[in-house]
């Protein structure tokens, strides 16, 4: 059973929500700033919160990943879910709402699900293909950007798996957030510095299964890249229009590199432009593949990206023009799937 709620959660008259065991999952951005208060204090102080289930520490690197045991969700009688995703299907979080749609769906009587929906921070824009051949565990039949929000992509996700679970979405055009706090005030993960973050993320994250580092362990991660190796003097990396990209050196306090000094760039997104993360990484990927031979991309890049035409480009095998009309070939696919989903008026794009 499928439902859209346009009330808060607060006041969704369910006798799971009011009488039954509640288990909250959620970040701390379920903090809400006019109350005071997180979503599961609701319930605590309706005397029926039965767990939480929450990220290890909010501020630390590493810890991007909510725990939950199957034996304490046979307890419940709903599972209330609220994070902020940030638009790409293998963010940590996100994956882990996938996780726990998929272990419901395989209780004999589940706990309904209620997902408290936000708006989604990188937009309706769209980016990369559709998962094929050998990919990463729990990766939605989404592209990289999905441009829907959490509640469409579960909606999708607990579709196509055929779980069999009482899923219920909260309208995300009642998140109070953007009303009462500047956005990002509350960052949706460790990682996540800024506003700009979303858009970098797709690709910018992909760097992690290299030993290039994304800028983890400083201030702006996805925002710059940088290893030791890298000499920015006289090299011209290739940019598409409307990204800057200025040399700059760090020093990371945490992750690869740790301690040691990095040359590398920051990317600066110029006003109104529109980034396609995941192609400009890939095409920065084997243009420092040509250029430094100490340059290493891991395995498990390959399933992360799950698609063999770009797999084939970063080995030398095709031209990049080929990849450009792959990728589009199925960011239309996409678009045209996605919209029996949609649960906004919005609709997904390309970036052209």
């Amino acid at each position: 059973m499928f439902s859209f709620r346009t009330t808060p959660i607060g006041d969704q008259p369910d006798r799971a929500l009011i009488q039954g065991r509640v288990g909250v999952f959620c970040t701390p951005g379920c903090w809400d700033a006019a109350s005071g208060a997180y979503l599961y204090d609701m319930f605590r102080s309706r005397g029926n919160l039965a767990a939480i289930f929450l990220p290890e520490d909010e501020f630390t690197p590493g810890t991007a990943h909510i725990a939950f045991d199957t034996e304490q969700l046979k307890e419940l009688d709903a599972v209330v879910v609220e994070i902020q995703d940030v638009g790409s299907r293998y963010f940590p979080f996100t994956v882990d709402v996938l996780r726990l749609v998929s272990t419901l769906g395989t209780l004999e009587n589940p706990p309904a699900l209620y997902i408290v929906d936000h708006p989604n921070p990188a937009g309706r824009d769209v980016e990369g293909t559709l998962p094929a051949g050998v990919a990463d565990v729990w990766t939605p039949a989404a592209v990289h950007r999905h441009g829907l929000t959490l509640g469409e992509l579960v909606q999708m996700y607990a579709s196509e798996t055929g779980a069999s679970l009482s899923l219920h979405v909260i309208s995300a055009e009642l998140a109070s957030t953007a009303r009462t706090m500047m956005p990002w005030t509350i960052p949706p993960a460790s990682d996540f510095g800024g506003v700009f973050t979303p858009f970098f993320y797709t690709g910018g994250s992909l760097w992690t299964d290299t030993n290039i580092n994304p800028g983890l362990g400083t201030v702006r991660p996805y925002e710059i890249i940088g290893a030791p190796f890298i000499k920015t003097d006289g090299n011209v990396i290739p940019l598409p229009d409307g990204l800057l990209a200025r040399p700059c050196t760090f020093v990371p306090l945490a992750g690869l590199y740790e301690g040691e000094k990095c040359f590398g760039y920051q990317f600066i997104l110029q006003p109104g432009a529109r980034y396609h993360s995941l192609l400009h990484t890939i095409q920065l990927m084997h243009w420092f593949s040509l250029r430094y031979s100490q340059f290493r991309i891991a395995e498990s890049l390959y399933g992360r990206i799950a698609d063999p035409v770009i797999a084939e480009y970063l080995k030398g095998g095709i031209t990049f023009d080929i990849v450009e009309e792959h990728v589009k070939s199925e960011e239309q696919k996409w678009i045209r799937k996605a919209k029996r989903y949609l649960l906004y008026n919005e609709q997904p794009v390309r970036i052209k």
